[in-house]
């Protein structure tokens, strides 16, 4: 059962995500994220112009009369949403959470999808798989995905993408758009992505935050190190403590990208502390001049 602030937090996130879709996104959606190509539609006689690699020699030696093979383009895709509810997505200090700024962006990709016609399924992760729905099409099993994003209770505190992966390798038996949205602090999940890739159209949604590229100077801190509850204290008035910590996260971020890279999936690098509009039509408009 929701509370009345998750109610109002999911009819917030719905107003702002359909908004986004119908003024920004529903077009580079639909041209960027296609459909396997072109499935078998019906048998036809045969007409004047009619190309002769398309005739159906089974159907017309059997009736004696030419017919030909017609197609459609087949546009229907399945969209899965892999979303972190590990502890560290718990976690930002600037506009939002890491997890609620993952809830919208799941809401935008949701939305998209839904009118594109098509399905959406959602996987919550942490150590373990916490939550798996099918997917669907609809903009009420949108909002299912929404409010279950927002009111997950997770069990685990840290993370195992390569689990959630092998989940969808085994649920998931067509090719399928997968956006995984994750903070990405789990490492030896390059393998799993690599072999996702294989099968589906993948696409790393990085969520960051400022707190954990530099450290202010506010003087002695105590902090928890979100995935094992271990604490310590530091004194952020150390110039060369602060120093190390960035220098410790920027190549943090940059093994992340290269891993990410090796994977062979595309990245979307989103920061708690601006809008993702720009950064989303970047990819967008990235993914267009590609193909």
């Amino acid at each position: 059962m929701l509370t009345r602030e998750q109610l109002r937090a999911v009819r917030k996130i719905q107003i702002r995500t359909s908004h986004l879709v119908s003024d920004l996104f529903a077009g580079q959606y639909q041209s960027v994220f296609k459909g396997r190509g072109m499935e078998f539609a019906e048998v036809r006689l045969y007409q004047p112009g009619d190309e002769v690699r398309t005739i159906d020699w089974n159907v017309t030696a059997r009736t004696g009369v030419p017919h030909v093979k017609r197609y459609a383009e087949e546009r229907e895709l399945t969209v899965m949403l892999l979303v972190d509810a590990s502890a560290s997505t718990r976690f930002g200090s600037v506009k939002q959470l890491k997890s609620t700024l993952a809830a919208e962006l799941g809401a935008l990709f949701a939305f998209s999808a839904i009118t594109n016609n098509d399905k959406v399924g959602l996987v919550m992760f942490t150590d373990r798989i916490e939550l798996a729905v099918p997917p669907r099409k609809g903009t009420r099993h949108v909002l299912r995905v929404i409010r279950e994003v927002l009111s997950l209770e997770p069990q685990g505190r840290g993370t195992d993408l390569a689990a959630a992966l092998e989940h969808l390798r085994m649920a998931s038996k067509r090719r399928s758009v997968v956006f995984v949205l994750s903070d990405f602090l789990d490492a030896g999940a390059e393998r799993a992505l690599r072999i996702a890739a294989r099968r589906h159209d993948v696409i790393a949604v990085v969520l960051d935050d400022p707190r954990e590229r530099e450290l202010p100077d506010v003087g002695l801190v105590e902090l928890e190190e979100a995935e094992t509850g271990e604490r310590y204290v530091v004194d952020t008035g150390d110039a060369r403590l602060r120093k190390a910590f960035a220098e410790s996260a920027a190549a943090a971020r940059t093994a992340r990208d290269r891993w990410l890279h090796a994977a062979g999936v595309d990245a979307i690098m989103i920061g708690t502390e601006r809008p993702y509009t720009e950064a989303l039509l970047r990819f967008f408009r990235m993914r267009e001049r590609r193909q």
